[in-house]
């Protein structure tokens, strides 16, 4: 079998290195050795190292690579959108077998792809582009298949992983812990994506797609960022049991209608202690799936990584391989679902909030009422004083901390925009969702 890789840096180089290092074994588990026919590069006679491999198979022509009557299998692991989506739309319509890690794509249009592998008749896999060497969308995929599933909940993202357990261990702000981050590793020079929730949104959008076999794109999936999440939050997660986690969530729900529906979000939230994600620490990822049949499910380990990321690779070359070999494809795209994506408004979850407020009698009563209002319920509420100067009417401040039962997030958005507008409320000082049965 003949490869294609476009892209050799860390991921691309890990790939080169293992497919010299386990080239006996790969080629007894497929049945015919595998050869790297080329490797397309964007500048030639960069230092690449001790890398096992003849400096003529470069070539900066990556479209002239993956057209090549000689290459059987396309390895792509230079991510963005263009040129890749071209590159790998030409490969699978010449009927050639794509490998692919990039998550960017998938979630942006993952339509072009799928679609150009049933015109070519390749085969796509992707298992390295969620939660890296984890098996996770082949078990979706297939193993999961005869089931129905119901939610899908995942730390998808090793670097917020990393900041927020930071955070929950040693107390340090958000600014403090990424700066640890970058310092290890764990943290690009530009951490925006990571930080901000893209690539843990992009990565939903995949896994919502493969559970509910529903086209869900990153457009459809509502997303916040960790930024925001203070000392102070992850200290009152503390009090309450929880710690905070960037969760991907991805739930099969029902609207006004009846119509069944599903909604994909990604942003902060406390979980318990007690929740198999609340020990997931590090800059490690895991996945909590919840299905008819084969009930709880967790998935776990090293989510990025060259040599990690590399593995995940390198199995579905395996399994593409042996495809080709025997003159049968993987199933195609599974979409027939076709669910409405929920907006967020609609999504089913909890709110924490954080209040300062004048410390006189009825605020509580005035606040309550605003709840009410909204018809959200109120599960605990937890007073102190919040030890500022007294206010401009002579009150001193006192702190409500308020955690509701569940209720559309629109109204409880709502509820917190009215009470922004109080006389009472000297500031919402944090709001943040609650998850599982905290």
């Amino acid at each position: 079998m003949r490869l294609a890789l476009l892209g050799c840096g860390t991921v691309g180089q890990e790939v080169v290195r293992l497919l010299h290092e386990q080239s006996a074994d790969l080629t007894a588990r497929i049945g015919a050795p595998l050869e790297i026919a080329g490797i397309a590069v964007r500048r030639l006679g960069r230092d690449r190292g001790d890398l096992p491999v003849d400096e003529d198979l470069f070539t900066t022509d990556a479209l002239g690579l993956i057209k090549r009557d000689d290459v059987d299998v396309v390895i792509e692991v230079i991510g963005g959108i263009e040129p890749a989506r071209s590159w790998l739309v030409e490969a699978l319509r010449a009927g050639k077998s794509v490998v692919t890690a990039n998550k960017a794509l998938l979630a942006e249009d993952g339509v072009a792809l799928h679609e150009a592998a049933a015109e070519g008749g390749g085969d796509l896999y992707y298992e390295a582009s969620v939660a890296g060497a984890i098996p996770l969308l082949r078990p979706l995929r297939e193993s999961l298949h005869g089931d129905r599933i119901n939610r899908v909940t995942g730390i998808v993202n090793g670097t917020t992983n990393f900041i927020l357990s930071a955070m929950d261990a040693t107390g340090a702000g958000f600014a403090e812990a990424l700066e640890e981050a970058t310092a290890l590793g764990y943290a690009e020079a530009d951490p925006t994506a990571d930080v901000e929730g893209f690539d843990a949104a992009a990565k939903a959008a995949i896994l919502a797609s493969l559970a509910f076999h529903t086209r869900v794109g990153a457009a459809d999936v509502h997303r916040e960022g960790i930024t925001e999440v203070t000392a102070a939050d992850m200290a009152s997660a503390q009090a309450m049991g929880c710690t905070i986690k960037l969760l991907c969530i991805a739930a099969r729900g029902v609207d006004s209608t009846g119509r069944e529906t599903v909604s994909v979000r990604v942003h902060p939230a406390m979980i318990p202690r007690s929740h198999p994600l609340a020990s997931v620490g590090d800059a490690f990822n895991a996945v909590f799936v919840e299905a008819d049949a084969a009930g709880q499910l967790m998935f776990y380990g090293r989510g990025a990584g060259g040599a990690p990321t590399a593995s995940a690779v390198l199995g579905d070359v395996v399994a593409v391989s042996r495809n080709r070999l025997a003159g049968v494809r993987a199933a195609s795209e599974s979409a027939y679902a076709d669910l409405a994506v929920r907006p967020m408004g609609e999504a089913l979850t909890r709110y924490h909030v954080s209040l300062d407020v004048a410390d006189r009698p009825g605020v509580l009563a005035s606040v309550a009422s605003v709840f009410a209002r909204h018809d959200v319920s109120i599960a605990t509420v937890r007073q102190g004083s919040a030890g500022g100067p007294a206010g401009r009417d002579g009150d001193g401040d006192a702190e409500l901390v308020i955690v509701t039962h569940v209720a559309p997030d629109a109204a409880l958005a709502a509820t917190v925009g009215e009470l922004r507008g109080l006389d009472i409320v000297r500031s919402v000082t944090s709001v943040l969702r609650v998850e599982g049965d905290a």
